[in-house]
């Protein structure tokens, strides 16, 4: 395994740096390690209260949203993507 090791300024091991084809076999190799990688996952708060507004404005007027494919087209459209 290719680890690399990440050091504090007195030279103590902080972390560890896993390559990401490594870790994918790790998670087929042992169960409930992928639900580890998510368990400690959280959603800052900022980021909460964004969605919040956004889901609050769809609700008030949901007809004001565009599909998500027909604003991709625009957009593509409109900077000759």
């Amino acid at each position: 395994m290719n680890l690399q090791y990440i050091h504090d300024n007195k030279g103590n091991a902080t972390a560890v740096i896993i390559p990401i084809e490594e870790w994918q076999s790790l998670k087929e190799k042992y169960e409930g390690l992928q639900d580890e990688e998510f368990q400690n996952f959280d959603i800052p708060d900022w980021h909460k209260k964004i969605l919040d507004e956004r889901l609050e404005d769809y609700r008030k007027n949901p007809n004001s949203n565009m599909d998500f494919d027909v604003m991709m087209k625009s957009i593509r459209e409109k900077y000759s993507l």
